[in-house]
């Protein structure tokens, strides 16, 4: 009985639980609708059936107000920070040999992806693993630099699971995508599915690492930690409705994506973190949002930079590359920074918290598991 328990214990439970609540949701809401169910799980996703809302000025004021607003107070803590009294020194080491590695696979790679050399036609579709292999090294090496500690090489079994978590999560966000189609690939047209699987499985391997160790290059800057440790301090329930309440919230929400993609799109980044967070509300558990209480948002808003940080580099290494993915987003499909429109980039702050507890699946720890030794 007891072996039994080991294999259904409640984070078993929870991720089986959430899995079917990812998958199921969103195909039973348009099933539901009687829309055609097949046409969502076409593999590889090649058509484009979800035709979306033309830009409007008053969506994209409305939507870039509320981001303004949300931004606002963590840029304001981070250029109001309090100096200390007594100034904490780095004490800075060299920058290691593994580094150079790092930035070295990087330069190529990035030179490789945005050129068109006819001898390396045959490997041209493969740059964009390359690239975050380099980018995940390279800061590293510099929270190494920095501290002495750096998630690679303290803790480098938790290092290398999240590479397989992260292919498996990414696909999840894939399979979403599918009910609003808010981006779609080009370039690699002539590959079979098989192909497929596996250079999508590999690219995808590097999100989680790169955002996580992007997490602890942030934490090594002292003003950054300092500016979100001791904040502002919010009083949240310990009860357990409000777990079932979000609960039921995003999961509504996420059934309905499908049914009505140009209102509902936001929620694909949105309702997978609420539906973490709201079983482990009602398991019992603590989570992202927990440090709230004692006013420590690092958690939060590291997450959040992180996100956008490795958002950048996704977007700008895209750009140029030959298979590459481009964007149609209802509404507010204009001014783009690379492929991205401007207020797309909103997405990446909850995906940043989205990696923070997924990632938490392989340690039990809700604090930023890349500092966590």
């Amino acid at each position: 009985m007891s072996s039994v328990w080991k294999i259904w214990n409640p984070r078993a439970i929870k991720i089986i639980l959430l899995v079917v609540l990812l998958v199921g949701l969103p195909i039973l809401g348009v099933a539901l609708a009687g829309k055609p169910v097949a046409q969502y799980l076409e593999f590889p996703p090649l058509t484009r059936y979800v035709e979306h809302a033309p830009f409007s000025w008053g969506v994209f004021a409305l939507l870039g107000f509320g981001l303004g607003v949300i931004l606002a107070p963590a840029l304001f803590a981070l250029l109001g920070a309090d100096k200390p009294q007594h100034v904490y020194v780095l004490q800075p080491k060299v920058f290691p040999w593994w580094g150079w590695l790092g930035l070295g696979v990087t330069g190529v790679a990035w030179t490789l992806a945005w050129t068109r050399f006819s001898w390396f036609s045959l490997f041209q579709l493969y740059t964009f693993t390359p690239l975050w292999l380099g980018y995940i090294v390279t800061v590293n090496a510099w929270t190494f630099q920095r501290t002495g500690h750096c998630l690679m090489r303290d803790r480098p079994g938790y290092f290398l699971g999240l590479f397989p978590l992260s292919a498996l999560f990414w696909w999840f966000f894939e399979y979403l995508n599918r009910f609003v189609q808010n981006w779609y690939y080009l370039g690699g047209a002539d590959i079979t599915a098989q192909e497929y699987v596996l250079h999508a499985t590999h690219s995808f391997s590097t999100v989680l690492p790169a955002v996580l160790s992007t997490i602890q290059w942030l934490e090594s800057f002292p003003d950054v930690d300092r500016a979100f440790r001791d904040w502002k301090s919010i009083n949240l329930p310990t009860e357990l409705w409000p777990g079932w309440l979000v609960l039921a919230l995003a999961g509504g929400g996420l059934m309905g994506i499908g049914v009505w993609p140009d209102y509902l799109f936001p929620l694909l980044w949105v309702s997978p973190l609420l539906i973490i967070t709201g079983l482990q509300v009602v398991f019992g558990e603590d989570t992202i949002f927990s440090s709230l209480r004692n006013g420590d948002w690092r958690p939060v808003w590291l997450s959040a930079l992180a996100g956008l940080i490795c958002g950048f580099f996704w977007e700008m290494w895209n750009s140029r590359s030959l298979a590459h993915w481009e964007y149609a987003v209802p509404y507010v499909h204009g001014y783009q920074i690379f492929e991205m429109p401007f207020l797309g980039y909103a997405g990446y702050v909850p995906f940043g918290l989205e990696c923070v507890v997924v990632a938490r699946l392989l340690s039990g720890r809700i604090a930023s598991d890349s500092t966590s030794r």
